[in-house]
């Protein structure tokens, strides 16, 4: 599926370089739901965007190599990347509404799928509004809430290899927090798909994850399973992870 091997992320400001993560190593399997905690400010959104080429180059720095099957995706030209974006792995990012373009209509973004049925199916499941309607809204038409959601249903629809989402419960009632998680569950077992999400929400990592790591002092820990994760009396590291965490509650 995935294997990620960086050394550094770092960000150039006048000739000065910072270095904001290092020794960053995972592996993601298929059909699992792999969680990244780690507090505000920790790199996490940083790390998800190195994933694919998403960060401005000329700004950062990042030295190592991410291999969607046998294919480095740090080696691939934009337009390679492009495609890799469209057919195989969809973000949903956090500030979703600037994920649109403001002068194109949400029903642009789903022009090219035909699976009306699913699509009514999600978007009523998701308390969004019906088909036409909501096709012929703008962005800016619509809430920070309603922008995510209809993503997500966009990401699900599209049916990617790889479903990258950042903080997907930020701003979410819990019921449609539930939702979600039922729904990425769904998602990884039809194919051989994965998900990797970014939260500092304890509780839906506990409740989503296969796999949970924990990405803090610049680094990213192993993937750990998610009963190791929270009860392991053994492992110094997990319980340091969960004790920084703690503190969030």
């Amino acid at each position: 599926m995935l294997r990620a091997l960086i050394k550094s992320i770092s960000l150039m400001n006048n000739g000065i370089e910072k270095v904001l993560l290092n020794d960053i190593s995972f592996h993601l399997e298929s059909n699992t739901i792999n969680v990244i905690l780690g507090k505000n400010g920790s790199g996490k959104s940083t790390l998800i965007r190195a994933l694919t080429g998403l960060l401005d180059k000329r700004f950062y720095m990042i030295s190592g190599e991410v291999f969607l099957d046998k294919t480095d995706l740090l080696l691939l030209s934009e337009e390679d990347l492009l495609k890799i974006h469209r057919e195989k792995i969809r973000y949903v990012f956090q500030d979703a509404i600037n994920s649109f373009d403001p002068l194109k209509k949400i029903g642009y973004y789903f022009r090219e799928y035909d699976n009306y049925s699913e699509i009514d199916t999600l978007l009523e499941d998701f308390l969004l509004p019906e088909r036409k309607k909501l096709f012929s809204l703008y962005p800016y038409e619509v809430s920070g809430g309603m922008a995510q959601r209809s993503l997500i249903v966009l990401a699900l629809i599209a049916e990617p290899v790889l479903l990258i989402l950042d903080e997907p419960t930020s701003g979410i009632d819990v019921p449609v927090s539930n939702l979600i998680l039922i729904k990425l569950k769904e998602f990884v077992k039809k194919k051989n798909n994965s998900v990797l999400l970014v939260t500092q929400d304890l509780q839906f990592a506990k409740s989503a994850g296969d796999r949970i790591a924990y990405l803090g002092d610049c680094r990213l820990s192993r993937f750990f399973p998610v009963p190791e994760f929270f009860e392991s009396t053994t492992n110094r590291d997990a319980e340091n992870f969960i004790s920084a965490f703690n503190e969030l509650q």
